[in-house]
């Protein structure tokens, strides 16, 4: 009876002992898989690095680049392009004005009534149209024909206190956010379409012509008295609101900035002569590149599986477009390194699956149990039943990358105010400011949801901006958010303030 106590006491104890090395190997496994994870989430933080230094060598690379592409077409990764856009709405303008804003798979019609006094809250009236898909393929005459009918639709809805005399000439800004060739602040010829729209016959042609030509087919006594992208309608708005405003972002699912330059500093266009002594340079600023900008492995694989590769580099970094898909890039090395997010969907490896608004869902998610970030990788990504600690992991992911892009946006904001000699500098390279430069009051009018809709990245944004330009100087540099309809209000607006300029103010000699 004893020799089988002692067995069976020995039997219990090497059960034990194998019980104990199973809990014992799989919390080693455990801290292997979750170390493994985190050397992932470590890598990434060290390749998205932004530190003021390393911000302050984007601000100088910026300037270079603005210098290099007015100085000659193709010196520059920055195109650098004339708007010839020499005068910004001032709140003088008076009268009834139109804007048509064509950039997608609809188009928009907007009205503006003016008192000829400032107003922060312009009254104005909107239509949109969706583009049916067999137009946007077909002929240019086809495509300018619907348009202007919608106009003149619009038009003739005209109320009685904004209605014009039927002899008078209406005008309208044109927003058009297509690669164009500007010629004039009113007219310029179509270089390529882009966003779904493949009209052959239209390449080359004199974009306002031939929506002048369509209204006028259409009985409407209309002319384009300008011809603008989105930044140029945001700078008009803001410096509207603000003459201060001397620039303009936009960082939305792309992105793109413009700003006032001296004409004399335009050197590839010698003999530019305006009114003003100055004209709107639209920057085209997703293509800046520079080796001092931070780029990871993802960055890498996206910009190479894209349909541009080496191309708007800075846009693959800052913008809407690209931010929730470096995340979820990010998310696929984890689930390769490790077993954390099984059952694995195949949604996961689908590109662009997470749209950045819901990148900024997650990050922005304070539930105690981040049940938004849960819903979101359930319903989205159909991973289910994620835990606790990996849901903080998904927000700590989505926290590195967002910032990132803050960062660098900033970077490139300060970049355009050293060039412009707004960043308490002086001059000088490095960021280092003088006390005996005095600062003026500076504004940047801002549009587009990343910046808008996106609390943590526009907060990033601001406290980068002080980072890099010091309290002193930060204090003068406002940054605003233009209204809804932002852009192609400022299209109408900039159509105003031309109207009080029948000549035309901008010549080369």
């Amino acid at each position: 009876m004893g020799k089988v106590a002692v067995g069976l006491a020995v039997g219990v104890a090497v059960a034990a002992c194998a019980v104990a090395t199973m809990v014992v190997g799989r919390r080693i496994r455990s801290r292997r898989k979750w170390g493994r994870v985190f050397g992932v989430l470590k890598d990434l933080e060290l390749s998205c690095e932004t530190t003021v230094g390393r911000l302050r060598q984007v601000v100088d690379a910026m300037a270079v680049e603005m210098h290099a592409g007015l100085a000659s077409d193709g010196g520059s990764k920055l195109k650098m392009l004339l708007t010839f856009v020499d005068k910004l709405p001032d709140g003088s303008e008076k009268g009834t004005y139109y804007a048509l804003d064509l950039g997608g798979t609809n188009f928009r019609v907007l009205r503006v009534k003016l008192g000829g006094t400032r107003s922060s809250t312009l009254e104005h009236d909107v239509h949109q149209q969706d583009i049916p898909q067999n137009l946007m393929t077909g002929t240019s005459e086809v495509l300018f024909d619907f348009i202007a009918s919608s106009v003149k639709e619009f038009v003739e809805r005209e109320t009685d206190d904004s209605k014009l005399s039927l002899d008078r000439r209406r005008e309208l800004g044109f927003m058009f956010s297509f690669p164009v060739k500007q010629t004039s602040v009113s007219s310029g010829t179509l270089l390529k379409w882009t966003k779904g729209f493949a009209i052959e016959d239209m390449i080359g042609k004199e974009v306002a012509g031939c929506l002048e030509k369509a209204m006028t087919k259409k009985g409407l006594n209309m002319s384009v008295a300008a011809l603008v992208n989105d930044s140029v309608g945001t700078l008009s708005l803001g410096h509207y609101h603000d003459t201060d405003t001397v620039a303009a972002v936009i960082i939305g699912t792309g992105t793109n900035a413009c700003y006032l330059e001296r004409t004399d500093a335009i050197i590839k266009s010698q003999g530019l002569l305006t009114a003003s002594g100055g004209m709107v340079v639209n920057m085209e600023w997703g293509n800046f590149w520079s080796s001092h900008l931070p780029r990871t492995v993802y960055d890498t694989e996206l910009d190479a599986d894209s349909p541009n590769p080496n191309d708007q580099g800075f846009e693959k970094l800052i913008s809407g477009m690209y931010l929730g898909d470096v995340v979820r890039r990010v998310i696929v090395r984890m689930s390769q390194e490790s077993d954390i997010f099984e059952p694995i969907s195949s949604k996961l490896y689908m590109p662009f699956i997470l749209r950045t608004p819901l990148i900024a869902a997650m990050h922005e998610d304070d539930s105690p149990d981040l049940e938004e970030v849960g819903r979101i990788l359930r319903e989205n990504l159909e991973i289910p039943d994620v835990p606790l600690k990996v849901r903080k992991l998904i927000v700590k992911v989505c926290d590195v990358v967002t910032r990132r892009a803050a960062r660098l946006a900033a970077a490139g904001i300060v970049g355009i105010l050293k060039k412009i000699g707004r960043d308490g500098s002086g001059g000088i390279t490095g960021g280092r400011s003088r006390s005996d430069h005095r600062m003026r009051r500076t504004v940047v009018a801002m549009e587009g949801g990343l910046y808008t809709e996106y609390t943590m990245f526009r907060e990033y944004l601001h406290e980068a901006l002080t980072e890099i330009l010091g309290e002193d100087i930060a204090k003068h540099v406002v940054l605003i958010k233009v209204t809804e309809d932002g852009s192609a209000t400022g299209a109408a607006l900039l159509a105003a303030s031309r109207s009080s300029y029948p000549v035309d103010n901008v010549r080369l000699l």
